[in-house]
């Protein structure tokens, strides 16, 4: 901008005159002006200018023209280097800058002239489809791109070389100025790196927190947090704000061995900057548990005739320290015998599995029933002393012995209750009481097939209890000659055998009884059809009486008569016609009796399953009256039903028709709906207010088919609505005659009685309430009051 005072100015006279500054006139008063004049435009001639007035006089002034010198995009913005270096590191955040670039234009920064983009014009190597940096349009701002900060990896590509663009103009239009500069950037090896597994000694004596790892970001000023996932009471591990990670108390093996927990970097507002670290603690174990016995005592069991070096069993015990390791190692050795008898040491036990065995086979329950020891259990730095008891069993070396060889016989009715004690038998066995060796086991050892007996054993006595375990029958078997033995759970030792001394014999004779017949089969069915004639056989019934008597035969719940059966041979027949309308299933039963004694008797069902036959013709159902309003419009429909009582295997088909005089064909017709149901309509309005009837001829599907002819009344009347006739009344006759009057009165009297004897009824049964519980209720006795009243 210029500014000119006075008279005297510059003025770039051809230039104003090819802009066409006309606006200008040297002519005239003088004022102050003001001019905008593009740079560029060169150098023009300078003249002196002197304003006069119309007498030769110098106009006085001063006054000012002011020149302002606008800019034009003439210059191309430039970086400050010619080429840029940088460093980003692996995995770094997408968007958060590494490195800046800079360029400055020297047009007017207040024009668009100087306004500068930047872009990423080429990306050198690029082996993704997306880029993997990114620039601030605005800043130049280079940062990894969301690709890149996943897939920057400087074991595969340490270098890339960007082509970075810079345009003024704000970039908005062709005619902008572009520069470009090479920026080099190296990608180094990410900072972020989780350490590797700690270890850490439990039970540590230094001070604490102890630095045991540290962990760094690849950005500066970050905020490092610990968390874990196992919702721990208390987490012993924290972290500082440079990323050293601390252990802040002692750490016990036999508590928790292992940890597991990330670390975590935040920017100022809380978000995070990098992936999580998972870091994991393994705690070292120190021998500083003692070995413990799985049981306080420990107990084994060994028979007397044992050989030496045979295993009584294994001392069991534990050590919390790490397994597999000289802290956990156990070793075992036994301190102490009692009693030391025949010798102090019967027994010896196996140093690193704790398994004890004989020495000897000196065992001899008589010398020594028991014995106590103790074993002592050794780690590296601890010993602990197991108490353990050996009990000498008994071996099984005696046999049991009846004291009878021969229990006789028993005389037993073939009736006699399954369950029945029929004998006690007694062996004695000298082996250790309550031992396998001791106990014994009484069985049927022959005469007894089929399992009718069966012997029980007290425990505590070894007395045996002969039973019935199935029903006698004289017929089948009049003598039972058994044949009883008695042995031990527990196996015979070698050498010794079981022998006559441990059986004994006893007889079962079994007295007969009268019994009642017994029929061949539990029940009897037969399948019959119910139009069957008269006389026909149906079932032949058959029983036999175990002492041969003979056996007539009846038959009871014949209600409907329709059985007979010959009392001799037991043949059923037919003694009227069956109907399976009445009843589908027919049953009756069947009774044997003995002709010698006639309580001696046996029943049982016979089932008759009746088939049908088409033996009823089809019904018109008529649950309400069939009607049609006064006066017939025509157009009217009337439902009409029909049944058929015959077994059908689906629905019935039910055929409808009407009669054939010539006056119903002419009045009415009729229409199927389905195989049940028809429509009735009138053909024509010419009804008159009566009632008709229609013959309506219903036929079934049968084979052969019935047919039914029906009347059916049709009332044509007076409707009080679609679905009701209506009866005019006659009020000349509404008063009730003698009889009616009599009547009323006789049912008002019969109604006061009901109320009083329901009245007289109430008050007796609370009386006799009253008089059981001996309560009195005031309300209760207001209410009687009032009703005796």
């Amino acid at each position: 901008m210029f500014k000119l005072c006075g008279f005297q100015f510059l003025l770039v006279i051809q230039w104003a005159m090819c802009q066409n500054l006309g606006d200008l006139s040297l002519a005239g008063p003088l004022k102050d002006m003001n001019f905008s004049i593009p740079e560029g435009a060169g150098v023009r001639p300078i003249y002196q200018v002197e304003c006069l007035d119309e007498n030769g006089d110098v106009v006085k002034g001063p006054y000012s023209v002011t020149i302002y010198v606008e800019d034009i995009n003439d210059n191309p913005p430039k970086f400050d280097q010619t080429t840029y270096t940088g460093v980003v590191r692996q995995n770094s955040r997408a968007g958060k800058p590494f490195m800046y670039v800079h360029a400055t234009d020297p047009d007017d920064p207040t024009t668009p002239h100087a306004q500068l983009t930047y872009s990423i014009l080429h990306h050198f190597p690029n082996p993704y489809s997306d880029m993997l940096f990114q620039i601030d349009s605005t800043t130049g701002a280079i940062s990894p791109s969301r690709t890149g900060s996943f897939y920057l990896d400087p074991q595969k590509q340490n270098t890339f070389t960007l082509v970075v663009a810079v345009k003024d103009m704000a970039g908005m239009t062709t005619n902008a100025f572009t520069s470009s500069t090479d920026v080099i950037i190296n990608v180094k090896e990410s900072l972020w790196k989780a350490p590797p597994t700690i270890y850490i000694q439990e039970n540590s004596t230094e001070t604490h927190p102890v630095n045991i790892s540290q962990v760094h970001s690849n950005e500066a000023d970050v905020i490092y947090e610990l968390f874990e996932k196992e919702g721990l009471a208390r987490f012993p591990f924290s972290i500082d704000r440079n990323g050293v990670i601390y252990v802040t108390e002692p750490l016990d093996r036999e508590k928790k061995d292992s940890y597991l927990f990330y670390a975590v970097t935040k920017d100022s507002v809380g978000e995070l900057v990098d992936k999580p670290l998972q870091i994991k603690v393994i705690v070292k174990d120190i021998n500083d548990n003692p070995p413990v016995c799985e049981n306080a005592l420990t107990v084994f069991e060994v028979q007397e005739n044992e050989g030496g070096g045979s295993t009584i069993g294994t001392l069991h015990a534990t050590d919390m320290d790490e397994k597999d390791t000289l802290n956990s190692r156990l070793k075992f050795s036994i301190e102490s015998q009692v009693p030391a008898v025949p010798s102090s040491n019967m027994f010896i036990v196996q140093q690193d599995t704790g398994t004890l065995q004989l020495m000897s086979s000196s065992l001899n329950k008589q010398t020594a029933a028991n014995y106590s020891l103790k074993v002592m259990v050794t780690d590296a730095d601890f010993q602990t002393i197991c108490e353990v008891q050996v009990h000498v069993i008994d071996i099984n070396d005696q046999i049991p012995i009846f004291e009878k060889s021969d229990y006789h016989n028993v005389t037993v009715a073939e009736s006699i209750p399954v369950g029945t004690v029929i004998l006690e038998i007694q062996a004695t066995d000298t082996d250790e009481p309550d031992t396998g060796s001791s106990h014994i086991i009484y069985q049927v050892e022959e005469g007894d097939p089929n399992h009718k007996f069966i012997i029980e054993t007290d425990p505590e006595t070894n007395r045996g209890f002969v039973k019935i375990n199935k029903a006698l029958d004289f017929e089948t078997d009049k003598v039972h000659n058994l044949v009883i033995n008695a042995t031990n759970p527990e196996p015979l030792v070698s050498g010794v055998q079981y022998n006559a001394s441990s059986r004994t014999l006893f007889k079962v004779f079994v007295t007969n009884m009268d019994e009642p017949p017994t029929f061949q089969q539990p029940v009897y069915t037969a399948n019959v059809s119910e139009d069957i004639p008269v006389n026909t056989l149906i079932v032949k019934a058959e029983a036999y009486d175990p002492e041969g008597d003979t056996v007539r035969y009846s038959l009871e719940g014949d209600v409907k008569k329709w059985l007979k059966i010959d009392s001799s041979t037991g043949n059923i027949y037919t003694a009227s016609a069956l109907d399976r309308e009445y009843k589908e299933l027919y049953k009756v039963d069947i009774v044997a009796t003995e002709t010698k004694n006639a309580a001696q008797r046996s029943k049982i069902p016979l089932i008759l399953h009746l088939k049908d036959v088409n033996d009823n013709p089809p019904q018109l159902v008529t649950d309400y009256p069939t009607f049609f309003c006064y006066p017939v419009r025509g157009g009217e429909k009337a439902l009409i039903q029909a049944t058929d009582v015959d077994g059908h295997v689906y629905v019935p088909r039910i055929t409808f028709s009407l009669g054939d005089d010539m006056e119903t064909k002419k009045n009415w017709e009729i229409s199927k709906v389905n195989g049940t149901y028809a429509h009735l309509s009138p053909k024509h309005g010419n009804f008159e207010e009566k009632v008709y009837i229609v013959p309506v001829i219903i036929k079934d599907s049968g084979n052969p088919s019935l047919e039914n002819k029906v009347n059916l009344e049709v009332n044509v009347c007076q409707c009080s609505s679609e679905k009701s006739c209506y009866i005019k009344l006659q009020h000349e006759n509404s008063k009730p005659s003698v009889g009616q009057a009599i009547g009323i009165l006789l049912g008002v009297l019969l109604v006061i009685g009901a109320i009083i004897g329901g009245v007289f009824f109430h008050m007796k049964y609370k009386q006799k309430n009253e008089k059981k519980s001996q309560q009195k209720d005031a309300k209760d006795q207001t209410e009687c009051v009032e009703l005796n009243q």
